[in-house]
């Protein structure tokens, strides 16, 4: 059995597309209460655990910050202390936060971190707990993801140009979009790989686990991703860049989230996200 913790989220919803998983909520998993979340994996003792649920209101951090520690920290950190004690592989779900948003080139794994906001700093908490718990884990950082479901960039900015035939979007903020399928996929792949307790095929004898990119590919701004998704979707909406510093929110926002996705790549033969063809897949189901 494949647990998730997450159920209606953006990757745990395509968790439950693409394979047969128990996928838990927070009716019956609610990450607020890390040591219940452990008792859980104990009680079902799964054959591997993808924690794909977080506290991502990352401007609401910003003033709540005890309740987004307990919930991308202490929480990640006793199920993988859970998963530890029965030697149970672990998959967490990680972002670009963790970094300052310095610089131009992409992210590699090695690289320092340091988040400029309360939640990058509680999602570092969260992968430097599940380090910690001796578990066996992938820690998988993305970035900017979309889908078909929940509130993401894709979605509002289709809402946003049914009533206006311009808008302005940041335009100094690269990245990669990563769709959430793509993420799922990724994750049951390196599930299976973990469940194995093996070598993975083509993998080198090194890859047994630790910290991985995974995003889309090409980089773009939000207002050249503004762009294609108006022009994908068929809608007449002028995109005007404007610099972050016209769009001030309460908490700060890197301006380089690209991520150096080549580790995996060679480890597993995982290649970065098509956002393009992932944006298409979501304007189709989207459509009336």
């Amino acid at each position: 059995m494949i647990l998730v913790f997450g159920r209606t989220g953006q990757v745990a919803s395509e968790l439950q597309r693409q394979a047969d998983v128990t996928a838990l909520g927070r009716d019956r998993a609610d990450l607020s209460d890390p040591q219940a979340c452990a008792a859980i994996i104990a009680e079902l003792k799964p054959a591997v655990v993808i924690n794909a649920a977080a506290y991502t209101a990352v401007d609401k951090a910003e003033e709540d910050e005890a309740t987004a520690l307990t919930v991308n920290a202490a929480a990640p950190g006793a199920m993988a202390g859970a998963c530890a004690r029965l030697s149970i592989p672990f998959l967490h779900v990680s972002t670009d936060y963790v970094f300052d948003g310095s610089g131009a080139r992409a992210w590699r794994e090695s690289d320092p971190v340091q988040p400029q906001n309360a939640y990058g700093g509680t999602k570092l908490a969260g992968e430097e707990a599940v380090r910690a718990s001796g578990a066996r884990h992938i820690i998988l950082r993305t970035a900017w993801v979309f889908s078909a479901h929940g509130s993401n960039f894709v979605k509002t900015m289709l809402r946003l140009g049914e009533t206006r035939d311009a808008l302005r979007v940041v335009d100094d903020q690269i990245g990669g979009p990563t769709p959430a399928a793509d993420i799922a996929a990724t994750l049951l792949t390196l599930a299976e790989y973990m469940q194995g307790g093996g070598m993975y095929d083509g993998a080198p004898s090194g890859a047994t686990g630790g910290t991985y990119h995974y995003a889309g590919a090409p980089h773009v701004s939000w207002a050249g991703f503004a762009r294609e998704i108006f022009a994908e979707a068929g809608r007449d909406v002028t995109v005007t860049g404007i610099p972050s510093a016209d769009y001030p929110t309460p908490a700060q926002r890197p301006l380089n989230s690209r991520l150096d996705c080549a580790k995996l790549a060679s480890d597993f033969g995982i290649m970065p996200a098509d956002w393009q063809g992932g944006l298409r897949a979501v304007l189709q189901e989207l459509a009336p």
